[in-house]
């Protein structure tokens, strides 16, 4: 288990236990005081004057000041101790599902009876994917989440906001938007200076310049936009601009198919500009520091599913919340939000981090949702669980553990190199198993005991750091080649050739005094774009070159738009065939 996982932030110390005999106390139970727990609700025993829970000893000092003293509480003497409490007088509590007094589902007036415990463990069912029938072309997987409607709706948004600045539209088309994503990802990978020098003409990149004139480019680059700000004065959205395309993302996120397990944490869309204001923000634990912040669902295997844009005090205001929703933490609030997209939430569970985990969120999945969780949490959202302190725990040695539960939901506190608390109602503490970890004394790794919900968490947690992972781990080779091939297709498909005709005889002449050099094979088309029937005309060469259908066939004509050598005979022999699909 790598520790990292638990403590992305590291949690609060837990609130120590107060001995049942006074006499056995250390004397150090000044930090102890369970009214810090912001769960705590004060027994009618405690609201009555009960001088069974003293306080200190010591009498309140005179004041020598002549100026009226405050009122202060009084205090109470003898020794610290707890009342003892039957189990007949347990079982007498009001029932804890009842929601009337508070948000966390137990009466006003009364603690929750937490039990040496364990809880049934949950079986989430196996998740089964049919298989694709081929493997897509990275063309094909770009158009899955960047669909044609998001290709129209930047140019009909493009035309309208230009209109609205020149006072004429600049009449863009959804083919010219294509084009200028595809010279945006080449950009992306061939790097200039400056834009201008994608066109000078002692630098000029042909695949680029060749698209599109510059004067075009950078108009379209000017006026680029994703909705009417017209409409958008007024609006709590800080993100409006953007905002109906980022939906139309989040809708095709939510159309692939998920495991049961699904766990929620935030991500950062990299972004160094300062045109951005307040929304963008920095996080000093993050790989990409300066950015957007989104939070996201994913599923174990790295696939987001659901995400949410983060704006501060207005990231609920398009979003509808119960009452009780609305009472829980910021934290909750978010896991409930991106939970409710969930297909089926009562065969699935949901890990997350003690950012979000708190003892009502836990309720509120299961009792809302039938969708159950496990998470670290901080010690102050536990719920008022009594486990032992870290300090007890760190004397009974790596791999000591304390649980106890109630209302189906266990609290753990277990020792790896430091202490962390979890929630589960899930899974619970049988079977024990052991993980291996690095002894310093041994010099060697050793078998750790290790309650069951923490390998659960452990191997599920990670959807969202997997994600990270593809984006920032792949190799630059690997993704400018995936990033070249929806280029050329996007600039390509469903596309006339920008040239018709045989070439320009203005070429300068071959001098013969010059070395002959080997002519590079052109790249192969991409298949979306071979297969296209859109513009694949023989255009007649002066050199000859190797059929690229038939090994031994020998040709002088070319496609003109997949710029490869093909058979040309009477009924069009290899060029028909190289361009049908099978």
């Amino acid at each position: 288990m790598n520790t990292k996982t638990f403590y992305g932030a590291r949690p609060r110390t837990l609130l120590a236990l107060v001995p049942e005999n006074p006499q056995d106390s250390d004397g150090d139970l000044s930090d102890d005081d369970p009214t810090d727990d912001p769960d705590y609700l004060p027994t009618p025993a405690d609201d009555s004057g009960d001088t069974s829970f003293d306080s200190m000893d010591e009498e309140p000092i005179a004041s020598t000041s002549s100026s009226p003293e405050p009122p202060s509480k009084k205090r109470r003497k003898g020794k610290n101790s707890l009342k003892t409490v039957s189990l007949a007088e347990l079982e007498d509590e009001p029932d804890p599902k009842s929601t009337s007094g508070t948000k966390t589902g137990t009466k006003k007036g009364a603690r929750r009876p937490w039990r040496y415990e364990d809880i049934e463990a949950f079986q989430v069912p196996g998740s089964s994917f049919n298989p694709p029938d081929a493997i897509k072309t990275p063309f094909q997987y770009f158009k899955t989440l960047f669909i044609d409607e998001m290709i129209a709706h930047i140019s009909q948004h493009t035309n309208l906001y230009s209109a609205q600045e020149l006072g004429d539209p600049i009449r863009t088309s959804s083919q010219e938007i294509e084009r200028f994503l595809s010279m945006l990802l080449f950009m992306g990978v061939f790097n200039f200076p400056a834009i201008d020098d994608y066109w000078h003409h002692e630098l000029r990149f042909s695949v680029i310049a060749d698209t599109m004139p510059r004067r075009r480019f950078k108009l379209l680059r000017r006026f680029i936009h994703f909705n009417d700000n017209q409409q958008c004065d007024g609006s709590p959205d800080r993100f409006y601009k953007i905002c109906p395309l980022f939906d139309m993302l989040r809708q095709q996120c939510l159309l692939i198919p998920s495991t049961y397990q699904h766990s929620v944490d935030e991500v950062m869309v990299a972004y160094k500009g300062t045109r951005a204001g307040s929304p963008r923000q920095y996080i000093a634990n993050k790989p990409d520091k300066w950015g957007f912040k989104l939070f996201c669902r994913a599923s174990s295997s790295g696939i987001i599913h659901d995400l949410l844009l983060d704006q501060g005090g207005s990231t609920f205001f398009n979003i509808t919340l119960t009452e009780q929703e609305e009472a829980l933490g910021l934290g909750a609030k978010l896991v409930i939000t991106l939970c409710k997209t969930i297909p089926l939430p009562r065969l699935s569970v949901v890990f997350c981090d003690n950012y979000f985990t708190s003892f009502d969120l836990i309720q509120n999945l299961h009792g809302n949702l039938g969708l159950r969780c496990i998470g670290t949490v901080r010690a102050n959202r536990m719920g008022g669980a009594t486990l032992k302190t870290d300090k007890e725990l760190m004397k009974e040695g790596r791999g000591a553990f304390d649980y106890r539960s109630t209302e189906g939901v266990i609290a753990v506190k277990w020792v790896d190199n430091k202490c962390v608390n979890l929630l589960s109602n899930a899974c619970g503490i049988a079977p024990v198993s052991s993980v291996k970890r690095w002894s310093k004394e041994a010099n060697t790794k050793i078998a750790v005991p290790c309650p069951s919900l923490i390998p659960a968490y452990n191997q599920h947690m990670g959807g969202i750091d997997l994600s990270d992972m593809l984006v920032h781990l792949y190799k630059t080779p690997v993704k400018s080649r995936f990033r070249l091939a929806v280029a050329h297709t996007l600039a390509q498909v469903d596309k006339l050739p920008s040239k018709v005709g045989r070439p320009s005889s203005s070429s300068p002449p071959h001098m013969p005094s010059q070395k002959k050099s080997n002519t590079p094979r052109p790249s192969q088309p991409q298949p979306d774009v071979r297969y296209d029937n859109c513009g694949h005309l023989p255009l007649h060469s002066d050199k000859r070159g190797r059929c690229n259908l038939c090994p031994k066939g020998v040709s002088r004509w070319k496609c003109q738009k997949c710029n490869v050598f093909l058979c040309l005979n009477v009924n069009q022999g290899c060029f028909t065939t190289y361009h049908q699909k099978t």
